[in-house]
């Protein structure tokens, strides 16, 4: 099975080489530089993978969309995408792939929900993730336990019908969209978040709250 690995990075120069390295032995990783101001593009350069480039910073979605992209047409089976900060563990790649290598579903999306001994910060879990994730499974008629995980995994089927078109956080309740929309099965699976400061994902989650609000009206 060919797997891809998607990357989206902006200003990741601390973790990126780290990240790379990890999780190069599970499969091609293609880093898309989202118009970094830092030394990312270069650092991804010399880790001997594939490097694409936004000149300028179009968004989350606009990055893994030129990454999925790229793995679609380069004959992808499967297309993981995993973030830059270092927040995720790549060990846990092949766990999210394996029930798309088993046939049993299209998509896999990762949760820090469905492992009881999560470390997610009481403050960020109870303002920001629970809120969302209510919010998420209200708006979309689904029940996930969580939202806006930048953990996933996609078949060649998948690929063929996800098209991110929501260039900054509103990605991620596109995607949820578009598996409803075009009936494609999927599955939740555990994973592990790192988090490394809590103001950091505290600015972030309202930027989720945000975009899952005006995402959804202004489609």
């Amino acid at each position: 099975m060919k797997t891809f690995i998607v990357i989206p990075c902006y200003n990741e120069a601390e973790h990126l080489a780290k990240v790379i390295a990890a999780v190069k032995p599970y499969g091609q990783v293609v880093l898309v530089d989202d118009g970094s101001t830092d030394q990312s593009f270069n650092i991804a350069k010399n880790c001997g993978v594939i490097v694409l480039r936004h000149l300028v910073n179009r968004g989350m979605g606009a990055a893994l969309e030129t990454g999925d992209s790229y793995a679609f047409k380069h004959g992808a089976d499967v297309v993981v995408h995993f973030d830059a900060d270092g927040q995720h563990l790549a060990e846990e790649i092949p766990r999210v792939i394996e029930p798309i290598s088993q046939g049993k579903v299209d998509v896999v999306l990762g949760s820090r929900f469905l492992d009881p001994g999560n470390n997610v910060p009481f403050l960020k879990k109870l303002l920001i993730l629970k809120p969302a994730i209510l919010f998420q499974n209200l708006l979309l008629g689904v029940k996930l336990t969580d939202a806006h995980n930048g953990f996933r995994a996609l078949s060649y089927a998948a690929l063929s019908k996800i098209k991110i078109t929501q260039d900054e956080f509103a990605h991620a309740t596109e995607i949820i969209e578009l598996i409803k929309a075009h009936n494609l099965r999927y599955q939740e699976v555990p994973v592990t978040v790192k988090y490394h400061e809590f103001g950091q994902g505290f600015s972030t989650g309202l930027k989720i709250l945000k975009d899952l609000f005006f995402g959804k009206i202004n489609r």
